[in-house]
């Protein structure tokens, strides 16, 4: 009698973990031939990106928090870690290699320090429009750099001009069959990507094995990937000087900052459009120990990749389950098979990365900038910056110009002069709302941004002038420092310096709308008449104080 109860409880299971069990399998078929073609854009062998893929799954699985989220190699690391290697090794693939597993390491280490202090929300720094642009000018970067793939030559420069000319001049050695083979694979891959159902990369680069094992590409010089060898991959820390690990670590927090700003960005895409919630620490937890281990193993770094999660989220993966399948699979099935993954034409991986990436070529993510005339120029600045400077230095530029114009924008001295709405208590800008008019004998001002070292002295001249410029019929000075959630000591000594500048004008000062922190600060440093007759909650109440005494 007990064995119907297993049974119906056994369905249950069954029922409840087959889509994980689907999603599963489905994300196994792309991820395995992205992951090997990830690491030709690299300029490592195949089987660090293997290394890396099984690394983000175990570890991700393990501490992560989205049902979806799918961490292996990504394109914009890869090539951001080929220019840092090459930039450093040259042609040497052993230092190559020693100096990836490096970065990849100090880049975990980046993840899991970030999370222990909290600065979840670190990958903000990057504006939305310089990401976009940057991604996009990378997409154009690494697929122009498939060129030679296609045609089966080897190119020296990497430089744009550089990369052309030698194109050009490797016209004899051009090879039409590997040509051939890498545009039926790209039609393919555009035919089967028609349907999330078919895990189109792996059914290409199946058919790729099929034609070079049977079909005798090779004999027409159709080159291929070579032999990926996981044999005696032990952990180990790279044999690097102290010079190294000081230059790595200079670029492995613009890498953290670009992978996490593509991953959380993936993982908080999904998580709105399921009402799920995030957890940036934890994500920043669980990329850091994914990172760290596909660095010991000497694997390619890892993030969350949109293309990836949303085939996961698209095949109807519930839970991380799904990432653990998707890691068995590899595991059982795809590890055996890699002698003949060895035989894949290098043009189809080729195609495949082209693919993975043309989504990212979508001139649409541009039109919200051009429709609301806002940001346009940070798109073309980050998509020249890696057209222009390459992709490592283009990333930093683009990093550079987000924290640009942040600090831009706040040192704006922007003031507003506040006055009353007809007979109520709302306080409105003048230069805004013709219906509110000014309170006599009071001005009201407020700082259109937080107080910090880096504009609170500009802010406060703006101020001062309004106040000159408001004439002797202003006895009162409401200021109103809602924007400033907490003030740095060069806030306080301009607001102490304000204060005597006030008084030297006979003009009684009070503060509205002044947080709890700024407010103890402000009392432990000695703000003179800092009393509760002069601290509001509100602007209204505040006049109201000024007017009172006035009178």
């Amino acid at each position: 009698m007990k064995k119907y109860p297993c049974k119906a409880s056994m369905r249950v299971l069954a029922g409840h973990y087959l889509p994980d069990l689907r999603a599963g399998l489905s994300v196994a078929g792309l991820l395995v031939p992205e992951a090997i073609a990830y690491s030709t854009i690299a300029n490592l062998p195949p089987q660090t990106g293997v290394i890396a893929l099984l690394a983000g799954l175990v570890a991700y699985g393990l501490l992560g928090n989205s049902r979806f989220a799918i961490v292996s190699a990504t394109s914009s690391s890869a090539a951001v870690l080929a220019a840092v290697a090459v930039g450093m090794a040259g042609d040497s693939l052993p230092m190559r290699m020693l100096l990836a597993a490096g970065i990849v390491l100090i880049t975990g280490l980046i993840f899991v320090s970030a999370s222990l202090a909290r600065l979840g929300s670190a990958s903000e720094f990057i504006a939305k429009p310089v990401l976009r642009g940057y991604a996009f000018g990378l997409a154009i970067v690494i697929i122009t750099r498939q060129i030679p793939s296609f045609l089966g030559v080897s190119l020296k420069h990497t430089d744009s001009a550089g990369f052309l000319i030698d194109l050009a001049r490797s016209y004899p050695q051009w090879n039409v069959w590997q040509l051939a083979t890498g545009l039926v694979a790209l039609v393919l891959l555009f035919a089967f990507g028609r349907s999330r159902q078919v895990p189109g990369a792996f059914v290409v680069i199946s058919l790729g094995i099929v034609a070079s094992r049977w079909f005798g590409l090779h004999a027409h010089g159709v080159s291929v990937v070579g032999t990926i060898d996981l044999s005696g991959q032990m952990p180990s820390l790279p044999s690097l000087d102290h010079h190294q690990w000081a230059q790595l670590g200079e670029f492995a927090f613009a890498l953290a900052l670009i992978l996490y700003a593509e991953s959380y960005s993936s993982i908080r895409t999904l998580a709105l459009k399921h009402g799920d919630l995030t957890a940036p620490n934890r994500e920043l937890l669980a990329l850091g120990a994914a990172n760290m281990l596909s660095g010991l193993f000497h694997g390619l770094p890892v993030g969350a990749g949109y293309s990836a999660s949303a085939t996961n989220e698209a095949a109807g993966a519930q839970s991380r389950c799904a990432g653990w399948v998707a890691a068995v699979v590899v595991a059982v099935i795809m590890l055996p098979l890699l002698p003949l993954v060895a035989l894949t034409p290098t043009a189809v991986l080729a195609a495949v990365v082209c693919h993975a990436l043309s989504h990212a070529l979508n001139p649409s993510v541009f039109t919200p900038y051009l429709r609301l005339h806002r940001d346009r120029f940070l798109v073309a600045a980050a998509v020249l910056a890696v057209l222009v400077l390459g992709v490592l230095y283009g990333l930093l530029a683009a990093i550079g110009l987000s924290l640009l114009m942040l600090l831009r924008g706040l040192s704006v001295p922007n003031v507003s002069t506040l006055g009353r709405l007809g007979e109520g208590h709302d306080f409105l800008v003048l230069a805004a709302h013709s219906d509110a008019r000014p309170v006599p004998g009071v001005i009201v001002l407020r700082p259109e941004a937080p107080l910090f070292f880096g504009n609170v002295e500009v802010m406060m001249q703006h101020v001062r002038t309004l106040v000159v410029n408001a004439g002797d019929s202003t006895q009162s000075i409401v200021l109103s420092l809602e924007e400033s959630t907490d003030l740095d000591s060069t806030s306080v000594e301009a607001l102490m310096e304000f204060e005597r500048f006030a008084a030297a004008r006979s003009k009684r000062l009070f503060f509205a709308r002044l947080k709890e922190p700024a407010l103890a600060l402000l009392t432990v440093a000695g703000m003179p008449g800092l009393t509760p007759s002069y601290v509001h909650y509100s602007v209204d109440d505040a006049v109201a104080a000024a007017l009172a005494q006035s009178s």
